[in-house]
């Protein structure tokens, strides 16, 4: 493929994942944590810090890293990220690192632009959301080499979630270091819904009589788990559109169902966010990303659920992601940004990352204090390890938009559905 057309897709397809996934303010001005800084102090999560005398082990880390995450400026995973990296420069005298905060809406093109103009800064944490793409477009080093024997013990879905498979021969690469998985659940007040819903039905019969105040992601992540209560595939095994052939239908039947009963769809991730906090809300679907700023604003009364199964049993799929490390192929440090980023990712880093910003952890060892945590990892577990091949980039923009037909426009389940699958595979030459 033409090189200028393959970024020119590659920064599309980026556009739509991060449209479906949200996003949040950030400052893009860096910041120079200094070797001698203190760890950063996370907000109260109400869990135990990481014991003292598990700190960053392995070769001493010397020289100068630039940066960039996405946690959203002062939010708890904000603090917790400045502590664990607080931690590794008290460890590390002769490190400096510049953090750049930037956007999650941008953090992905902004990545893909920089490097593909040669600069970029020396590594990124994401989601592997566009993780086949970037790798396919030249704009991630492959790092399988550098990672042999690292990562024993490590999530084996977080290991594959990690890897990319980009048909020239070679199999499945490397093209991240893993740090954490993530999949949507049910957070709810405990102290006002007594029993989460178990069952679609529960649900809606809940939202029905306004025992429950649902609010929704209107998207086709937040709301995808669903497909799985009704027994839905996406793809098959040749990559293929097949959700028209059961769950998605009836599962955008029921989004009608739950929004004619009362349920709130938002298009705006931070408004849900807020309504949740203040008490207009007492249920949400979202994420582990959540766990710091949910617990400080509701304090024992946040607990989390699964996504409710479907009226045959089926459970919910939510996607399964993998949070990682991506490095810079132009980068003049690639085996500090290595060495790094696998002392982000060990025990004792991810140790606190769980304790306080509530990260399902890719690493051996760790210890998941919280049933809060424990529960997005039974989520986690459940889901569908969400897929790297390039048939999935065509997902988003056919299936986000039948969602918004059959909530803003009151269209047709069975043939909106239908139509975005005959979509994804026209885009797919299927």
């Amino acid at each position: 493929m033409n090189t200028k057309l393959r970024f020119a897709s590659l920064i599309g397809a980026v556009a739509i994942i991060a449209a479906a996934c949200g996003g949040g303010t950030a400052t893009t001005a860096p910041t120079t944590a200094p070797a001698s800084a203190e760890p950063t102090t996370a907000p109260e999560s109400g869990e135990p810090s990481a014991p003292a005398s598990q700190e960053p082990t392995g070769e001493p880390l010397v020289g100068e890293l630039t940066v960039w995450h996405s946690y959203g400026s002062g939010g708890g995973e904000t603090g917790a990220f400045q502590k664990a990296l607080g931690a590794i420069l008290v460890a590390n005298k002769d490190l400096t690192v510049h953090v750049v905060e930037q956007p999650f809406s941008d953090i992905f093109n902004g990545w893909n632009t920089d490097v593909a103009a040669g600069g970029g800064p020396d590594m990124f944490i994401a989601p592997n959301d566009n993780l086949y793409s970037q790798a396919d477009g030249g704009v991630l080093l492959d790092v399988t080499d550098a990672l042999a024997g690292k990562l024993d013990g490590f999530s084996q879905t977080a290991v594959d979630g990690s890897q990319v498979d980009l048909g020239d021969g070679k199999g499945p690469r490397f093209y991240m270091v893993p740090e954490s998985l993530k999949a949507v659940a049910l957070w709810y007040d405990k102290t006002v819904v007594a029993t989460p819903p178990a069952t679609t039905d529960a649900l809606l019969a809940a939202v029905t009589d306004g025992s429950v105040k649902l609010g929704l992601n209107q998207n086709a992540y937040h709301m995808f788990g669903f497909t799985g209560s009704f027994g839905g595939t996406l793809m098959d095994a040749d990559g293929k559109c097949v959700a028209d052939q059961a769950g998605f239908a009836d599962a955008f039947a029921y989004f009608q169902a739950l929004k004619a009963a009362g349920a709130k769809f938002y298009t705006d991730g931070n408004a849900l966010k807020q309504d949740f906090q203040t008490g207009a809300l007492n249920a949400v679907i979202d994420g582990p990303w959540q766990t710091a700023d949910f617990v400080k604003a509701l304090g024992d009364k946040a607990a989390v659920a699964p996504m409710p199964a479907g009226p045959s049993g089926a459970t919910a799929n939510p996607f399964t992601g993998t949070d990682g490390w991506y490095i810079n192929p132009n980068s003049a440090n690639t085996e500090l940004a290595i060495a790094f980023a696998l002392q982000m990712v060990g025990t004792a880093s991810e140790q606190t990352l769980t304790n306080d910003a509530g990260h399902v952890p890719a690493a051996p060892g760790v210890t998941i204090n919280s049933p809060i945590v424990q529960g997005f990892a039974d989520a986690a577990a459940a889901g569908l390890p969400r897929p790297q091949r390039a048939e999935f980039n065509n997902y988003w923009g056919p299936f986000g938009d039948a969602i918004n037909l059959v909530l803003d426009k009151g269209e047709d389940a069975a043939t909106t559905a239908t139509n975005a699958c005959a979509l994804m595979n026209e885009a797919n030459g299927k």
